[in-house]
C-alpha cells in the first residue's frame, strides 16, 4: 500500500526525424527501463514517433501510415509492461483531418487518443498548417480492428484509486486560455499530462517552469511534462528535452537541459482530492468526461522523492523575515487599535517568549515607539534556572525593553496554604498554580499600565492541549497562535544571524541551546531544569510533521505514520513514531476545549488552529476512529 504515492515519469527519447521505426524502438526501450522501476505514469513528448519537426512531411501518406504502425508496436510492447500507462505523441488521421494527438496504451491495448486543442501558430511552427484542434465531443474510431476513444473530453481512472485520474494536454495546451487541463481538472482528473515541444532560447526554459507551478498550483493537480529534445532537425530551431514533474506549485522532479533520459518522482493523488475539498472557489465541470478505466501495477515502497521532515520551514531565507513581519505587522494593528501604551509580555529566557519578545520589537519599530514601551516580565518560581533567568535579563536589555522581576514564589504558596496544597506535593497542582499566577500577574501590571498582554504559545503546543487551560493559555494577543515549535527555533536562529557578534546573538543561540521546558518542577542538582518537555510529549518535529499532514491535508493517521517512517527514515524508529503519533491523537481530541477559548492571534503559517474559522471542531470529538487506523504493527 503506497497511500496514493504513484510513481510517475518523463521520457525524452533521442529521436530521428521521420524515422518512425527507429523512434518506435526509442520509445520501448525507455518503457521496458520505466517498467523496471515500477512506474505508474509514464509520458513522452510531443509528436515523438515522427519527430516534432517534420513539417510538410507531415503531409506524406507514408509518414503518416508508419507513424500508426509505430503506435502499434508500442501498443504491443506495453503488454510487456503491465499496469503501466504510457502517453506517446504522432500525427493521426481521422475523417479527413490530421490531428496532434497523444495517444494512451497499456496492457496491450490504445485506450485513447487524445488530441491537441491549442495549435502553434506564433510563426516558430505553424501547427494550423498541418493540423486540425480537436473535437469538443469524442466518438470511437477503429484501430486495428479495436474501438477508440477520440476526443479531448477524455480522462483515464484507475480502477483501483479513484484519486488516481489522468487528464491529458500537448504542448501549448499549456499556454491556452481554454485550457484542456483545466476542464479536465474540473472533472476529477488529479495529475496532469503535457506532451510537450518547445525550443529552448534565451529564458524559455524559466518561463515554462512558471507556466507548469502556477498550473499545477492553481488546478491543485500532479503535472508530468515531456519535452522534445536532442535529435529533433535544429534547421531554425533547437529542441532541449526540458522535462519536470510538479505538484501543487512545486517542481519535484526535473532534468537537465540537453539531456535525453527518464525522469522520476512520485505524485500524492490524495493530496490533491484533499486540496480541492478544502478550497471554497474549487469548481467541478458540469458536463461530464468519459472516463477510461485502467489498472496500475504495483508500486515500489520505497519512494523516489523526499518528504521533507520539516514542511512548515520555508526554504527561502526572504520568506522567514517575511513570517515576522506579518507577526509584527498584526501586532502593531492591535496595539493601535486597543490604544494601548505598552506591549507588556512574561520572559522566560525559553524561545517562544523570544520569538514574542523579537516580534514586539519590530512591532514598537513599526509604530514609532522607543522600544522601552516593551514591558518585560520575568517571574522566576520554584523551578526557574539561572540560565534561563540570565538569558531572559539580557534579551530584553539588548532589544531595548523594560525588565520587571516579580518573584511569584511567595504569592503561590500562600495559594497553596488557602486551598490546602502540600507544597512538596509536586502534581498538577503544584505546576499550574503557577503558570496561572503568572498569567495573573501580566494582566494586572497590563491594566496598571495601560499595556495588552503579547502571548507567547504557539502552534505546536495548542495542538497538544500542552498549556495550562486559563495560565499561559490565555493572552490579549498570541502573536505565535499559528508557528509550530520547529519554526519559532528557525525563526529566532534567523534574527540571530542578522546580529553577528553581539550579545544578542549569543543570547539567542544559547536560548536555542536551551531544553524546552515549562520549569514548573524544582532544578536538579547543579541547577540543571528537572522538567524536559520533549522528554514528556515527544520531539516537536514530530509532532509538527503530524499536526502539518493531519491538519492541512485530514491524511489518515496511518498515511501520516507512513510518510513520518519515510521522512525520519535513520532518525526515529517505526515503533517511536507510532508512540508519539497515538499521543498525538490522544491529546489533540481531549484537549480541543482549550482551543475553542484561544485568544485572538495572526495566521501567520497555512495553519491555524483558531476557532472563529480557521478550524471549528467540537469539544468532545471522539477519536476513536483515529486511533484504530493505528492498531496494526509498526513496519
Amino acid at each position: 500500500m503506497n497511500y496514493s504515492f504513484y510513481r510517475c515519469a518523463a521520457a525524452v527519447p533521442d529521436v530521428i526525424p521521420a524515422d518512425c521505426g527507429a523512434n518506435a524502438e526509442a520509445v520501448c526501450r525507455m518503457m521496458r527501463q520505466a517498467y523496471e522501476k515500477r512506474t505508474a505514469l509514464l509520458v513522452f513528448p510531443e509528436l515523438c514517433l515522427t519527430g516534432y519537426t517534420c513539417g510538410d512531411l507531415f503531409f506524406q501518406r507514408t509518414l503518416q501510415d508508419a507513424a500508426l504502425e509505430a503506435l502499434l508496436t508500442i501498443r504491443d510492447a506495453s503488454g510487456e509492461c503491465p499496469g503501466m500507462l504510457v502517453f506517446v505523441g504522432l500525427p493521426f488521421l481521422c475523417r479527413g483531418r490530421m490531428y496532434n494527438t497523444a495517444a494512451a496504451v497499456q496492457d496491450g491495448k490504445i485506450l485513447a487518443l487524445i488530441p491537441k486543442t491549442s495549435l502553434n501558430d506564433t510563426g516558430d511552427m505553424d501547427e494550423m498548417r498541418y493540423f486540425s484542434a480537436g473535437p469538443d465531443e469524442a466518438f470511437l474510431i477503429d484501430i486495428d480492428g479495436d474501438d477508440v476513444w477520440f476526443g479531448t473530453d477524455i480522462l483515464l481512472g484507475s480502477t483501483e484509486d479513484p484519486t488516481f485520474t489522468v487528464g491529458a494536454e500537448i504542448g501549448t495546451d499549456l499556454a491556452g486560455l481554454d485550457s484542456p487541463a483545466a476542464y479536465a481538472a474540473a472533472a476529477g482528473a488529479t495529475v496532469i499530462v503535457n506532451l510537450y515541444a518547445g525550443s529552448e532560447y534565451a529564458g524559455a526554459s524559466a518561463e515554462l517552469n512558471r507556466c507548469v507551478i502556477s498550473r499545477s498550483a492553481s488546478l491543485h493537480c500532479g503535472y508530468v511534462l515531456a519535452g522534445a529534445g536532442c535529435g529533433e532537425s535544429s534547421t531554425d530551431l533547437v529542441y532541449s528535452g526540458h522535462s519536470l514533474i510538479a505538484e501543487s506549485g512545486k517542481v519535484l522532479a526535473e532534468n537537465g537541459l540537453f539531456e535525453n533520459g527518464i525522469i522520476y518522482t512520485e505524485i500524492d493523488t490524495d493530496r490533491m482530492v484533499r486540496e480541492r475539498t478544502a478550497d471554497s472557489l474549487w469548481c467541478t465541470a458540469e458536463d461530464e468526461c468519459i472516463e477510461i478505466p485502467f489498472e496500475i501495477q504495483e508500486q515500489d515502497p520505497v519512494l523516489i522523492r523526499t518528504i521533507d521532515p520539516e514542511p512548515f520551514i520555508p526554504k527561502d531565507e526572504q520568506e522567514i523575515t517575511t513570517l515576522l513581519e506579518i507577526q509584527a505587522r498584526s501586532l502593531a494593528r492591535r496595539l493601535s487599535h486597543t490604544h494601548s501604551k505598552r506591549a507588556v509580555i512574561g520572559v522566560s529566557g525559553g524561545s517562544d517568549s523570544t520569538l514574542a519578545m523579537l516580534v514586539a520589537a519590530r512591532s514598537s519599530d513599526i509604530l514609532g515607539w522607543e522600544r522601552s514601551r516593551i514591558l518585560a516580565v520575568t517571574m522566576p518560581c520554584f523551578g526557574t534556572t539561572k540560565r534561563t533567568r540570565s538569558n531572559a535579563e539580557i534579551l530584553a536589555e539588548s532589544l531595548g525593553a523594560e525588565l520587571r522581576t516579580v518573584d511569584i514564589s511567595e504569592s503561590v504558596r500562600v495559594h497553596f496554604a488557602a486551598i490546602g496544597h502540600d507544597e512538596s506535593d509536586h502534581s498538577v497542582v503544584f505546576e499550574n498554580a503557577q503558570a496561572r499566577e503568572r498569567t495573573q500577574v501580566l494582566m494586572d501590571i497590563a491594566n496598571g499600565c495601560s499595556g495588552l498582554v503579547v502571548g507567547t504559545g504557539d502552534l505546536s503546543e495548542l495542538a497538544l492541549g500542552w498549556a495550562t487551560y486559563n495560565g499561559d493559555h490565555m493572552a490579549m494577543y498570541s502573536v505565535n497562535a499559528s508557528v509550530p515549535k520547529t519554526l519559532v527555533r528557525r525563526i529566532i536562529r534567523a534574527e540571530a544571524a542578522k546580529h553577528p557578534g553581539t550579545d544578542l546573538e549569543k543570547t539567542l543561540l544559547d536560548i536555542l541551546d536551551t531544553p524546552v521546558s515549562p520549569e514548573l518542577l524544582p532544578p536538579s542538582e547543579g541547577d540543571q531544569i528537572a522538567q524536559i518537555t520533549e522528554d514528556l510529549v515527544g520531539p516537536y518535529e514530530l509532532h509538527d510533521f503530524f499536526i502539518y499532514y493531519c491538519v492541512k491535508y485530514g491524511f489518515t493517521p496511518d498515511k501520516i505514520e507512513w510518510m513520518a517512517e519515510r521522512a525520519f527514515s535513520g532518525q526515529y524508529d517505526p515503533a517511536v513514531i507510532r508512540h508519539y503519533l497515538g499521543f498525538f491523537y490522544r491529546r489533540f481530541f481531549s484537549q480541543q476545549f482549550k482551543r475553542s477559548c484561544m485568544p485572538d492571534g495572526p495566521k501567520v503559517t497555512e495553519i491555524s488552529l483558531s476557532p472563529r474559522g480557521a478550524f471549528r471542531m467540537p469539544s468532545d470529538a471522539s477519536g476513536a476512529d483515529f486511533m484504530s487506523r493505528l492498531a496494526g504493527d509498526p513496519e
